[in-house]
């Protein structure tokens, strides 16, 4: 035959993520004809983009209204921030279950009973009256349990439905959703908020846009998909892809079981650096994407742009204006990294690392400068939050495509979820509850006035320009392994 090089033997547990074990018969070989991506893969990839939207879009509700909430509970900062932690705590937790699952049963599934079930308890919390704002807290976590079947699973779908290159525009899209669902969610939760003059109504629309999500899901995304491989890739050079088996019969498993993937993951040190690095982003995000609001607006209280929020319901400007910020830099973020990652690619191998560590150090510039004029000028730390918003975002999809070449495809669910799991344990779980209890430290040693609740704040997010740094270190420490592990991963 004239392919007879292009041919290999493909594990039939590559074939569908819908079983652990498949029975094959010994028989011809099966054409599978794949010049390229069909229609349908990228109904498949917009259906998942839009299932994203509405994810971040709930993570990001309780920040644009926080001063309405915080009032409401009557709780201080370092419980304000304690909200935020619940809800990543639980979200990272059930990060690896989701993982093992997504490795071994049908995807599909898992990401609609995700939905429903954020969507349901997102709905039942605009009920929680303020004499049980511990069972909001839960609401919060059990979002977060439903919120990590979606992120750990979808991109490897995306990832089994192209190419290396198609692949890394596909996922960029995919996360140019977070930065936009984030941005979103502060708009909708400070515009409904207004609109209604009661922030309750935040938590009733995303559930109507969840359900949706489900419908499209159900209806669009196709209940099987093909894991790719090195493999794969190369057979579909040639348009055809040959299965056969060794024996008839013969019942194949997974060769590999989870306790064996982590130590795999482990020892692959492209993996484990780019984690840090992702924890690092990770705790900056969080913190800004709570706190930032509230910062904003008690810089302007001491400068006397407005006057302090005494009355119920507190206006919603600054967390309008941020999330605008987010959804602009956002986009432009991710699609400049991806751009930019793509034509460096060709002249170095380790372009993506060198990017992520860049990116990193100008983040944690921008972001002190912000710190530092947000007294004096408020139009200016406007602008620095924008540019070290923008920087961050670079990062988002090629951090997750550096992920996708240095881990083999059977144990990239599994890589996510442990990634989910290091990165929001060590970064943004703690790290808006951190900015709180440092805040709480500093007032309570000085006398309580609009300046000190001010300086506090401005402080206490000094630790965040610190570990921007870090974050930057740990890319250019992953840098010195990406070749050889790419290498590895191939083979």
């Amino acid at each position: 035959h004239e392919n007879t090089g292009l041919q290999c033997q493909l594990p039939p547990e590559e074939l569908s993520y819908g079983t652990t074990a498949v029975h094959v018969r010994q028989g011809p070989s099966v054409p599978v004809s794949r010049s390229g991506p069909a229609k349908r893969d990228y109904l498949t990839v917009a259906v998942l983009c839009y299932g994203n939207l509405i994810n971040f879009m709930d993570w990001f509700i309780v920040p644009g209204i926080l001063l309405d909430i915080q009032k409401y509970f009557k709780l201080s900062n370092g419980d304000t921030g304690l909200l935020q932690t619940v809800f990543i705590l639980c979200y990272m937790l059930a990060a690896p279950v989701f993982g093992y699952l997504g490795d071994r049963y049908n995807r599909k599934i898992i990401l609609g009973t995700g939905i429903f079930f954020w969507s349901g308890v997102t709905l039942g919390s605009s009920f929680i009256s303020e004499l049980y704002y511990w069972v909001f807290f839960l609401s919060r976590g059990l979002v977060g349990i439903g919120t990590a079947s979606y992120s750990t699973i979808a991109p490897t779908i995306i990832a089994d439905l192209f190419e290396e290159g198609k692949r890394t525009t596909m996922l960029s899209i995919f996360y140019i959703f977070i930065p936009v669902g984030s941005g979103l969610g502060y708009v909708l939760a400070a515009g409904m908020a207004d609109i209604m003059d009661d922030w309750h109504w935040a938590f009733r629309i995303t559930p109507c846009l969840g359900g949706l999500a489900l419908v499209l899901l159900i209806l669009l995304v196709p209940h099987t998909t093909l894991r790719r491989t090195a493999a794969h890739r190369a057979l579909s050079i040639s348009g055809t892809i040959r299965v056969a088996a060794e024996k008839p019969g013969v019942q194949r498993t997974a060769k590999t079981t989870w306790c064996q993937d982590v130590i795999s993951l482990a020892k692959n040190w492209s993996f484990v650096w780019s984690s840090l690095g992702l924890t690092a982003m990770a705790f900056v995000t969080g913190a800004l994407g709570m706190w930032i609001p509230l910062f904003l607006y008690r810089a302007q209280v001491v400068q006397g742009i407005v006057s302090p929020c005494l009355q119920e319901s507190c206006s919603s400007s600054n967390s309008l204006i941020f999330g605008g910020i987010t959804i602009g830099s956002g986009i432009l973020g991710v699609i400049a990294g991806a751009e930019v990652a793509r034509r460096l690619r060709k002249i170095n191998n380790k372009a993506d690392p060198l990017i992520c560590a860049t990116s990193m150090f100008i983040s944690a510039v921008c972001l002190y400068i912000a710190l530092m004029v947000a007294q004096v000028n408020i139009l200016s730390t406007f602008i620095f939050i924008a540019l070290g918003e923008l920087f961050l975002s670079v990062n988002w999809a090629v951090v997750t495509d550096i992920l996708l070449y240095v881990v083999t495809p059977r144990r990239q669910s599994t890589a996510i979820a442990l990634q989910i799991l290091a990165s929001h344990l060590l970064g943004d779980a703690g790290s808006s509850y951190l900015i709180g209890i440092i805040s709480n430290a500093i007032q309570a040693e000085n006398s309580h006035s609009f300046q000190w609740n001010f300086w506090s704040m401005q402080y206490s997010f000094i630790v965040c320009v610190f570990v921007g740094i870090f974050g930057g270190g740990f890319f250019l420490l992953t840098s010195f392994y990406i070749e050889e592990d790419r290498k590895e991963a191939e083979r």
